[in-house]
């Protein structure tokens, strides 16, 4: 049984969306498009005119999903492709359909799908099923798709990699070599304490830490380059969306402390303002981290979005050295920027 959701009214969304600018002629790429702040992020960029391509797992919730946001919008050019974050082998397969779709460029891509708190199980490739969904797939797909990115910043002036990061980052001090490399079921069981170290969670943590850090090696690498393409991350406070949901079906949660948690979130539209100034927000320079503060639980779980300066737990050399290349160690090939 799912847990009693409270019913949250979105409070900062509209006037948020009735700022941005047109994004005709632009071609944006979203994981984890079925539900919550990927589902809106899709929504307003179609409502804003751009090309939706629509990465997720083949089911009849992305068909449902898709449904919807051609109902709403009957002139959306929305594009499904299977993309199952857990096999590279199907992200391979996703880039190869990316490039069909996209002869002009990528303008967009946003890595957003994720899971949260799941059994210490490993994926078909090896890794923790958290870490290789939430940020080694990610990085894959990046750099797969990295010519595209470069060919819509220099026919159109700027490209943008937008990644998804969580308040949950603050759970762990350092990013572990341990959980980038091939220990997916050896990464210390399934504790589901949020507060005391449930191993669940600080795996969690320590894929929202990596998708923090992989945007601050993105974004010094670019820089040193003086690419047009810019790299940005956003994180959704504490956000009402259906993570919680499969995160209690699979153990990670209880429903009692769920239910009371969230009544203190915010909406998945609100939680969606992070990735939108990301993806869509004039003007925003690359390095920059939106959400509704920077603290920890309790501090920054709502609230407008604002951009801030990326962190020095992960934004410095060791760091930045440490998730490059295990994570291309983990995907079989280097990301030459």
């Amino acid at each position: 049984m799912p847990y009693n959701k409270a019913e949250i009214p979105s409070k900062y969304f509209q006037n948020f969306f009735n700022s941005l600018p047109s994004l005709n002629g632009k071609t944006i790429a979203i994981t984890g498009t079925t539900s919550g702040t990927g589902f809106v992020a899709a929504k307003a960029c179609l409502k804003l005119g751009a090309r939706v391509l629509l990465l997720n797992r083949p089911s009849s919730r992305s068909q449902k999903s898709l449904e919807v946001l051609k109902t709403e919008n009957s002139n959306a050019e929305a594009f499904p492709v299977d993309c199952d974050l857990q096999s590279f082998n199907s992200v391979r397969s996703a880039a190869k359909e990316i490039y069909e779709l996209c002869p002009n460029g990528l303008d967009v891509i946003c890595n957003n799908a994720g899971v949260m708190a799941l059994k210490d199980v490993p994926t078909e490739d090896g890794f923790d099923i958290q870490m290789q969904t939430n940020h080694l797939s990610h990085f894959l797909l990046t750099k797969l798709i990295f010519d595209l990115l470069k060919k819509a910043a220099s026919t159109r002036g700027e490209s943008r990699i937008v990644n998804h990061s969580s308040i949950a980052r603050k759970q762990v001090k350092n990013l572990e070599a341990s959980y980038l490399m091939k220990n997916g079921g050896n990464l210390g069981g399934d504790g589901s304490s949020m507060f005391f170290g449930g191993a669940r969670w600080v795996r969690y943590g320590q894929t929202k830490l990596a998708n923090a850090a992989f945007t601050a090696c993105l974004h010094n690498k670019l820089i040193s380059k003086n690419s047009r393409i810019k790299a940005l991350v956003a994180h959704p406070g504490l956000s009402e969306t259906e993570l919680q949901s499969t995160t209690v079906r699979y153990g990670g949660m209880g429903k009692w402390f769920t239910g009371q948690l969230m009544k203190m979130g915010q909406s998945a539209e609100d939680g969606a303002l992070g990735i939108l100034n990301c993806i869509a927000s004039p003007n925003v320079e690359s390095g920059k981290f939106f959400g509704p503060g920077m603290g920890g639980m309790f501090t920054a779980i709502k609230g407008p979005a604002l951009g801030y300066s990326l962190e020095p737990s992960y934004d410095n050399p060791k760091t930045r050295d440490l998730l490059w290349n295990l994570s291309c160690e983990a995907i079989g090939e280097e990301f030459i920027i």
